[in-house]
């Protein structure tokens, strides 16, 4: 494919509009008016909706650059994920009428994201993270909005192996506050998914200027943070809902804490040992019910 990651697939259509057929001029018009449907159409329900057939939707696709019409419908997804408002992805919903189909449909395609990330593992990289994450001197976590919860995930489990990890908050202290005294030692862990927030891209490019190393945790090639970072992994979802997917980064980040947890799992096993010892002794966790007859 010709076309790059991060192309507007409808400007393009819009700039190749008078070379199409007439009938590609039927798919391109409905493409650009109800992109964010069309994404999430087969081609032959495409062609079934403007009058044409399946194989003039295929060659529609391949007449912009495309390899066929999944890589078109794909290249789709990735440019509404960054576009649509919340109201447009709830009003995508509305167009499902049985919930029951809608909401099998939202697990097959949660499960197929967490299949993709399995087969596209890439473990030299998640690698080269763990070194990153051993060799900084402080490590920096922000995630903002959903993503916060991301965020507090890894930087609970970084602080049970390491002791310099320091998650983001929006407490009274702006980012730039909480992160004025970063260093070239220093890393920084980004995580953000679509719609994409200023304020993470602005603190990426503030700790850039300060030359700390940037590790981004976000969906393709075609986030701004992957070519702002000195490391990305990737965990591609295409869930365009109101409800934003956390599946996918979910598994990204325990596939990062395990790499880096295999490392010291002596430590870690230590450490885990004096807990269990706090929480018994102050009670932390209910016992198991023969422990309780016992007593």
């Amino acid at each position: 494919m010709n076309i790059e990651a991060n192309d507007d697939v409808v400007r393009i259509i819009q700039n190749s509009y008078f070379k199409f057929s007439k009938g590609q001029k039927a798919i391109a018009q409905f493409i650009i008016e109800h992109y964010d449907k069309a994404a999430f159409m087969t081609a032959a329900k495409i062609g079934q909706t403007v009058d044409v057939s399946e194989s003039t939707v295929v060659r529609f696709a391949t007449a912009l650059g495309f390899d066929g019409y999944p890589e078109l419908q794909k290249a789709l997804q990735v440019m509404i994920k960054n576009k649509l408002t919340t109201v447009q992805r709830i009003s995508l919903e509305e167009d499902q009428k049985d919930s029951d189909e809608f909401i099998k449909k939202v697990l097959k395609n949660e499960i197929t994201s967490l299949k993709n990330y399995q087969e596209e593992l890439d473990q030299e990289q998640l690698e080269r993270a763990a070194d990153l994450i051993f060799n900084a001197k402080k490590i920096y976590i922000l995630g903002m909005r959903v993503s916060y919860t991301l965020a507090l995930y890894l930087g609970f489990y970084l602080d049970v192996i390491l002791d310099n990890v320091k998650v983001l908050n929006f407490g009274s202290n702006s980012l730039f506050e909480q992160v004025v005294r970063i260093s070239e030692d220093d890393l920084f862990i980004i995580i953000s998914y679509p719609r994409y927030s200023k304020q993470s891209l602005d603190a990426v490019n503030f700790v850039k200027d300060k030359n700390a190393k940037i590790l981004a945790i976000t969906d393709t090639e075609s986030s701004p943070f992957y070519s702002m970072s000195d490391i990305a992994l990737l965990g591609k979802s295409n869930m365009v809902s109101f409800v934003d997917s956390l599946v996918t980064p979910m598994a990204v980040i325990n596939s990062l804490i395990m790499a880096v947890g295999m490392r010291e799992k002596d430590d870690i096993v230590q450490y885990f040992d004096l807990l269990e010892d706090v929480w018994h002794r102050y009670s932390i966790y209910k016992k198991p019910l023969e422990e309780e007859e016992n007593n």
